[in-house]
Protein backbone atom coordinates (compact mmCIF):
# COMPACT_ATOMS: atom_id res chain seq x y z
CA UNK A 1 0.00 0.00 0.00
CA UNK A 2 2.81 2.44 0.88
CA UNK A 3 4.48 1.93 -2.50
CA UNK A 4 1.13 2.53 -4.21
CA UNK A 5 0.72 5.80 -2.32
CA UNK A 6 4.13 7.03 -3.48
CA UNK A 7 3.16 6.25 -7.07
CA UNK A 8 0.34 8.75 -6.67
CA UNK A 9 2.65 11.56 -5.52
CA UNK A 10 3.77 12.51 -9.07
CA UNK A 11 0.12 12.58 -10.18
CA UNK A 12 -0.74 14.80 -7.23
CA UNK A 13 2.14 17.07 -8.17
CA UNK A 14 0.73 17.44 -11.67
CA UNK A 15 -2.76 18.11 -10.43
CA UNK A 16 -1.50 20.93 -8.22
CA UNK A 17 1.18 22.26 -10.55
CA UNK A 18 -0.80 25.24 -11.75
CA UNK A 19 -1.23 26.59 -8.23
CA UNK A 20 1.81 28.80 -7.98
CA UNK A 21 5.55 29.11 -7.82
CA UNK A 22 7.32 31.85 -9.66
CA UNK A 23 10.50 32.00 -11.63
CA UNK A 24 11.40 30.90 -15.10
CA UNK A 25 13.00 27.51 -15.76
CA UNK A 26 16.66 27.65 -14.87
CA UNK A 27 16.11 30.31 -12.21
CA UNK A 28 16.29 29.48 -8.53
CA UNK A 29 13.06 29.36 -6.56
CA UNK A 30 13.21 30.13 -2.85
CA UNK A 31 12.44 26.93 -0.96
CA UNK A 32 13.59 25.76 2.45
CA UNK A 33 13.62 22.08 1.44
CA UNK A 34 16.37 19.49 1.34
CA UNK A 35 17.33 17.59 -1.80
CA UNK A 36 15.97 14.16 -0.77
CA UNK A 37 12.39 15.16 0.18
CA UNK A 38 12.18 17.31 -2.95
CA UNK A 39 13.42 14.51 -5.25
CA UNK A 40 11.01 12.08 -3.57
CA UNK A 41 8.07 14.47 -4.06
CA UNK A 42 9.01 15.19 -7.68
CA UNK A 43 9.59 11.57 -8.77
CA UNK A 44 7.60 9.37 -6.41
CA UNK A 45 10.74 7.39 -5.56
CA UNK A 46 9.77 6.08 -2.11
CA UNK A 47 13.19 6.23 -0.45
CA UNK A 48 14.10 8.03 2.75
CA UNK A 49 17.19 8.95 4.71
CA UNK A 50 20.41 10.60 3.62
CA UNK A 51 20.74 11.13 -0.12
CA UNK A 52 23.88 8.98 -0.37
CA UNK A 53 21.97 6.04 1.13
CA UNK A 54 19.38 6.08 -1.66
CA UNK A 55 21.59 4.01 -3.96
CA UNK A 56 21.76 1.09 -1.54
CA UNK A 57 18.11 1.47 -0.53
CA UNK A 58 17.02 1.37 -4.18
CA UNK A 59 18.56 -2.10 -4.67
CA UNK A 60 15.79 -4.58 -5.50
CA UNK A 61 13.16 -1.81 -5.46
CA UNK A 62 14.05 0.40 -8.41
CA UNK A 63 16.13 0.01 -11.55
CA UNK A 64 19.63 1.50 -11.16
CA UNK A 65 22.00 2.36 -13.98
CA UNK A 66 24.98 4.41 -15.10
CA UNK A 67 22.99 5.92 -17.97
CA UNK A 68 20.90 9.04 -17.40
CA UNK A 69 17.25 9.13 -18.41
CA UNK A 70 14.77 11.98 -18.01
CA UNK A 71 12.99 11.53 -14.70
CA UNK A 72 15.75 9.45 -13.11
CA UNK A 73 17.49 10.47 -9.90
CA UNK A 74 21.23 11.17 -9.94
CA UNK A 75 22.77 10.03 -6.63
CA UNK A 76 26.02 11.66 -5.49
CA UNK A 77 28.19 9.89 -2.93
CA UNK A 78 29.25 11.30 0.40
CA UNK A 79 32.31 13.53 0.23
CA UNK A 80 33.97 16.25 2.26
CA UNK A 81 31.71 18.82 0.62
CA UNK A 82 28.63 16.57 0.68
CA UNK A 83 28.61 14.70 4.00
CA UNK A 84 25.10 13.33 3.31
CA UNK A 85 25.52 13.02 -0.45
CA UNK A 86 23.05 14.69 -2.80
CA UNK A 87 20.23 13.72 -5.16
CA UNK A 88 18.98 15.58 -8.23
CA UNK A 89 16.32 14.76 -10.82
CA UNK A 90 17.38 14.49 -14.46
CA UNK A 91 15.20 16.93 -16.41
CA UNK A 92 16.99 16.71 -19.79
CA UNK A 93 19.62 14.55 -21.46
CA UNK A 94 21.72 16.81 -23.67
CA UNK A 95 24.36 14.29 -24.78
CA UNK A 96 26.11 11.14 -23.62
CA UNK A 97 28.08 13.20 -21.07
CA UNK A 98 25.84 16.17 -20.29
CA UNK A 99 22.47 16.39 -18.58
CA UNK A 100 20.30 19.04 -16.96
CA UNK A 101 18.96 18.50 -13.45
CA UNK A 102 16.29 20.01 -11.28
CA UNK A 103 17.31 19.94 -7.62
CA UNK A 104 16.79 21.41 -4.19
CA UNK A 105 19.38 22.88 -1.87
CA UNK A 106 22.41 22.77 -4.19
CA UNK A 107 22.30 26.49 -3.53
CA UNK A 108 21.15 26.87 0.08
CA UNK A 109 17.35 27.11 0.31
CA UNK A 110 16.85 27.25 -3.46
CA UNK A 111 15.34 24.92 -6.04
CA UNK A 112 17.10 25.20 -9.38
CA UNK A 113 15.72 23.90 -12.65
CA UNK A 114 17.52 22.60 -15.73
CA UNK A 115 21.03 23.12 -14.34
CA UNK A 116 23.93 21.51 -16.27
CA UNK A 117 25.81 18.49 -14.93
CA UNK A 118 28.67 16.92 -16.89
CA UNK A 119 30.19 13.47 -16.63
CA UNK A 120 33.93 13.83 -16.01
CA UNK A 121 34.63 10.18 -15.24
CA UNK A 122 37.49 8.64 -17.24
CA UNK A 123 35.27 5.82 -18.55
CA UNK A 124 32.20 7.94 -19.28
CA UNK A 125 30.15 6.00 -16.71
CA UNK A 126 28.86 8.91 -14.61
CA UNK A 127 30.93 7.98 -11.54
CA UNK A 128 32.34 11.53 -11.33
CA UNK A 129 30.49 14.74 -12.20
CA UNK A 130 30.83 18.50 -12.19
CA UNK A 131 27.74 20.58 -11.42
CA UNK A 132 26.72 24.08 -12.51
CA UNK A 133 27.12 26.66 -9.74
CA UNK A 134 24.34 29.25 -10.18
CA UNK A 135 25.87 32.00 -7.99
CA UNK A 136 28.88 32.20 -10.32
CA UNK A 137 26.94 31.53 -13.52
CA UNK A 138 29.40 28.83 -14.58
CA UNK A 139 30.28 25.18 -14.21
CA UNK A 140 31.68 24.35 -10.78
CA UNK A 141 35.28 23.16 -10.56
CA UNK A 142 34.77 20.43 -7.95
CA UNK A 143 34.45 16.83 -9.13
CA UNK A 144 31.85 14.93 -7.13
CA UNK A 145 31.80 11.12 -6.92
CA UNK A 146 28.49 9.61 -8.05
CA UNK A 147 26.79 6.23 -7.74
CA UNK A 148 24.60 6.58 -10.84
CA UNK A 149 20.90 6.91 -11.56
CA UNK A 150 17.75 5.50 -9.96
CA UNK A 151 14.79 5.13 -12.29
CA UNK A 152 11.32 5.77 -10.82
CA UNK A 153 8.48 3.41 -11.63
CA UNK A 154 6.71 6.09 -13.67
CA UNK A 155 9.19 8.76 -14.84
CA UNK A 156 7.94 12.08 -16.18
CA UNK A 157 9.19 13.86 -19.27
CA UNK A 158 10.79 17.31 -19.07
CA UNK A 159 7.68 19.47 -19.37
CA UNK A 160 5.72 17.46 -16.78
CA UNK A 161 8.70 17.52 -14.38
CA UNK A 162 9.06 21.28 -14.59
CA UNK A 163 5.29 21.78 -14.24
CA UNK A 164 5.34 19.65 -11.07
CA UNK A 165 8.15 21.62 -9.35
CA UNK A 166 5.90 24.06 -7.38
CA UNK A 167 3.82 21.20 -6.01
CA UNK A 168 6.91 19.13 -5.19
CA UNK A 169 8.26 22.08 -3.22
CA UNK A 170 5.02 22.33 -1.22
CA UNK A 171 4.94 18.58 -0.57
CA UNK A 172 8.59 18.54 0.52
CA UNK A 173 8.02 21.54 2.81
CA UNK A 174 5.19 19.66 4.50
CA UNK A 175 7.38 16.61 5.04
CA UNK A 176 5.32 14.17 2.96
Amino acid sequence: MRRFAFRLVPLLCLALAGCGGGGAPGQGRAAAVECAPFARALTGVALTGAAADWWREAGGRYARSHRPEVGSVLVLRRSGRLPSGHVAVVSQVMSRREIRVTQANWVHHRVTEDQPVVDVSPDGDWTAVRVWWPPSGQMGVTEYPAFGFIRPDYPFGHDRLIAAVPSAIRIAEQGW
